[in-house]
């Protein structure tokens, strides 16, 4: 937790603020994945704004899910709103997926399943270096269908990266359906357990649950999976009218009333002591 931790009202504002840049980088083209964006807002503020130390890492596996980090580092200020309403337009930087030269993505994600490997190698270079610091990295739960991601995990535990938390984002939905239904991978938790890693189930968008659930990790000896169940655009009841919040494709209209509700839920939180 870093030093001077913001209050969970503060950081209901944050995340708040972050689901809004999020439907203004879709807006611009009509579409994006403004589903990843929403659902993972409550845990990219907890990670920036309360856990994320100068010299931690923070991988993103998810390429896809770039969205949330987009908007997550411009919470910081490392991005410009500019710079991010370029999102998903030809010739921009600001690539749905990118790569990993841009700034504040450690990894190229567009090819899923491997973050969980190159997290575990990147937390044993850092422990042989002698570095203190730690990585974190955001997994989603479709990629757990992926081999690649299980030997991660396996190298992790055998190791004992206590450096290292996972941070699964288990929202039941990929691309061609429900996860369960494309390719069950549930009962996470003691799938993560039998291969030598602690597991913590949270609920994803309780920002209270979230930083104990990170404290718990920080002690913890070996690496952990924190198993966050989110809801693909959370936050937004505007995009109940969709069967599934994934990749949207919508109207202006409709990008307009869903930054009009967060508007005014940043309205009513400005309003709430911190």
């Amino acid at each position: 937790m870093k030093p001077n931790a913001p209050s969970t009202a503060e950081l209901a504002l944050t995340a708040a603020r972050i689901r809004r840049m999020v439907i203004e980088m879709c807006r611009q083209p009509k579409q994006g994945y403004a589903g990843q964006g929403l659902e993972l807002a409550d845990i990219m503020t907890v990670v920036f704004h309360d856990i994320k130390r100068p010299q931690d890492r923070f991988l993103l596996s998810t390429g896809h899910a770039a969205i949330a980090l987009y908007a997550a580092l411009w919470s910081v200020g490392e991005y410009e709103q500019e710079e991010l309403m370029t999102y998903g337009f030809d010739g921009t930087e600001i690539e749905e997926s990118p790569l990993d030269d841009l700034k504040g993505f450690e990894m190229t994600g567009g090819s899923l399943g491997q973050g969980p490997s190159q997290a575990a190698g990147l937390a044993l270079g850092l422990r042989m270096q002698g570095s203190n610091a730690r990585v974190i990295c955001e997994v989603s739960d479709g990629e757990l269908q992926e081999g690649a991601a299980w030997e991660g995990f396996m190298f992790a535990a055998a190791r004992s990266l206590s450096n290292l938390v996972f941070v699964i984002n288990d929202n039941g939905e990929q691309a061609d359906g429900a996860t369960a239904e494309v390719l069950d991978i549930g009962p996470l938790a003691p799938k993560f357990e039998a291969f030598g890693i602690k597991a913590i189930d949270v609920d994803g968008h309780d920002l209270t649950a979230l930083r104990t659930a990170f404290r718990d990790a920080e002690t913890a000896v070996g690496p952990v999976a924190l198993i966050c169940k989110t809801i693909p655009g959370k936050g937004v009841k505007t995009f109940d009218q969709f069967a599934r919040v994934h990749y949207v494709r919508t109207t202006e209209e409709i990008w307009q009333a869903a930054a009009d509700e967060l508007d005014a839920q940043i309205t009513e939180l400005e309003g709430v002591p911190a």
